[in-house]
């Protein structure tokens, strides 16, 4: 679990004006652009690298991956 502190500091590393992120589910997700970033064992994975589209980020959440 992020703590609440620790998310209120967090920006996005893709987005050049440095937007908040969001939790959701298992990933911080950009407020403008979408993107996701994976969080493992409580480490937010914040490598633009990292990254999830936006897509790819819906497919994983809903469990909606195309075989």
């Amino acid at each position: 679990m992020i703590d609440e502190k620790l998310l209120e500091i967090l920006a996005c590393p893709i987005c050049d004006e440095r937007p908040p992120l969001k939790l959701v589910g298992a990933y911080l997700v950009c407020t403008v652009c979408g993107s996701g970033f994976p969080i493992v064992d409580d480490i937010p994975h914040l490598l633009p690298e990292s990254a999830l589209p936006p897509q790819e980020l819906e497919s994983k959440l809903h469990g909606n991956q195309s075989a």
